[in-house]
């Protein structure tokens, strides 16, 4: 009996052995990863639909010739935009632009299309523009579309104010977009994006990673695309692409097509010409939509490489670091340091003093400035110098401001004397009116200067001067 049982139990024993060893020699469960349908090669950030165009030339060739997946996202929707083929406005063209930008990156094979919440700022001020979008919620936004998409390069519009055109909404862009470009590999930045315990029912938990990108680029600002090439990569517009036979403007050019309701003129007169007129058009630098070559502003690399490399140079290799945090000693040779300057100082304020101090807290130590602060406004409209008192906290400061303005310009408000009040720094503005100009007169307008002199205590003090030129067209700053 004794035998029977001892048997029974052996076998039992080989057969829970045998079940283990089998169960531990299965394979193992694969867990989910990220979505790799949404793993982009280039994350494009602009502010309204047709900005894109600032990119499509390179964008053709990386993604026909080059087979890179690229997605866009768009700040705004374009919301007070002028509509110069319909009559609808306000939010029914921000509906028509959002599908003017669908279909225009559909027509470069882009399919990955997202929209912030961004309000459309008619102002030449980023900071207007900044607190009109929600800049935390957007930026929280953006940070987990880097994240879903975790591209390699991320370009965007130059956060900066430079003569011709300086939408307020397009520095926005630039300057949201390198927050997000630093803070997106960083996993204490929004959390509730990077943690999950993966139940299906968890609502707010996104189970993302932390994603860093290795690159960041910006559209130039130069006109002269020599000198140009000199801060980034640059490339041919008029190379034909070999998958497509065209040049890489000629494919820019089909898919800016359907954004009709701001260039309805243009688009329907490109439609109309031949071969031929398109390409004479495009080869004189006067007339041609993109410069001959083609060139992106470096921002910065985690990977190492010089400026001019290609964009995609040494993106094979680990990133070196987050870009959160990095801080450098690079400063905008047009402004003085706060922190630094010798009291009591006068500069210049509003987005310059931004400028001034957000390019060395994001180690954006390379790129063009101004020789001088300039801005380019509306003849007729106001001009509005906004400035900042650097002085001791510690006691009131008598100031005395003084305007030199080219002759017909006239100063409605900000110079005489005023007492300051006992703090670091007091925040004031001068308004000036400037001339309305016939069609004659805007031809040959040039930049001109104006020059804010001030006193502090009878003592003379900084200069602050500002190049100014009037156009047909601008925004308010």
């Amino acid at each position: 009996m004794k035998s029977r049982r001892k048997s029974a139990w052996l076998l039992w024993l080989g057969l829970s052995l045998l079940i283990a060893e089998r169960s531990f020699a299965q394979d193992p469960k694969p867990l989910r990863g990220a979505d790799d349908r949404f793993k982009m090669d280039i994350l494009v950030v602009v502010a309204h639909p047709d900005d894109e165009a600032s990119f499509t030339p390179y964008l053709a060739r990386a993604i026909y010739d080059q087979h890179k997946r690229v997605a866009v996202v768009y700040t705004t929707r374009g919301g007070s935009g002028g509509n110069n083929y319909g009559r609808e406005h306000g939010q029914a063209l921000t509906n028509i632009r959002e599908i003017e930008a669908r279909e225009a990156c559909r027509k470069l094979g882009i399919m990955e299309v997202w929209f912030l919440d961004g309000q459309d700022t008619a102002s030449q001020n980023v900071l207007n523009s900044l607190a009109n979008w929600g800049h935390g919620l957007n930026l929280e936004k953006l940070v987990g579309l880097i994240r879903l998409t975790r591209p390699e390069v991320v370009m965007t519009t130059f956060p900066g104010v430079f003569l011709g055109e300086n939408h307020g909404d397009h520095q926005a862009s630039g300057v949201l977009t390198t927050e997000a470009f630093d803070l997106a590999g960083d996993p204490v930045v929004f959390p509730s994006q990077v943690a999950g315990d993966m139940r299906r029912n968890e609502q707010w938990l996104q189970n993302m990673i932390p994603w860093q990108p290795k690159k960041l680029y910006y559209s130039s600002e130069e006109d002269d695309p020599k000198v140009a090439a000199t801060y980034g990569p640059s490339y041919s517009v008029k190379e034909i692409s070999p998958s497509q036979k065209k040049p890489y403007w000629r494919l820019a050019l089909d898919a800016f097509s359907p954004h009709l309701t701001q260039y309805p003129h243009d688009i329907q007169k490109f439609s109309a010409m031949s071969d031929e007129e398109l390409e004479k058009i495009m080869n004189d630098p006067h007339t041609a939509w993109w410069s001959e070559p083609y060139s992106l502003t470096f921002a910065k690399s985690m990977v190492g490489g010089k400026p001019t490399d290609d964009v995609f140079a040494h993106t094979e290799e680990a990133v070196r670091g987050m870009g959160h945090g990095q801080q450098n000693d690079c400063q905008n040779p047009s402004t003085v340091n706060s922190k630094t300057a010798k009291l009591p100082q006068m500069i210049l304020g509003g987005p310059w003093k931004f400028y001034s101090e957000f390019y060395p807290a994001h180690g954006l130590c390379s790129l063009p400035v101004a020789k001088s602060p300039e801005i380019g406004i509306k003849a007729g409209m106001p001009l509005i110098v906004p400035l900042v008192f650097l002085h001791d906290p510690s006691k009131t400061m008598e100031a005395t401001v003084s305007i030199k303005a080219p002759e017909g310009w006239k100063v409605k408000s900000g110079t005489g004397k005023f007492l300051l009040p006992a703090e670091a720094s007091t925040y004031m503005r001068v308004e000036i009116e400037t001339p309305s100009l016939n069609e004659a007169e805007l031809k040959k307008a040039a930049p001109q200067e104006v020059i804010v002199s001030s006193e502090a205590d009878g003592q003379p003090i900084r200069e602050v001067k500002l190049q100014v030129k009037l156009g047909s067209g601008g925004l308010p700053e």
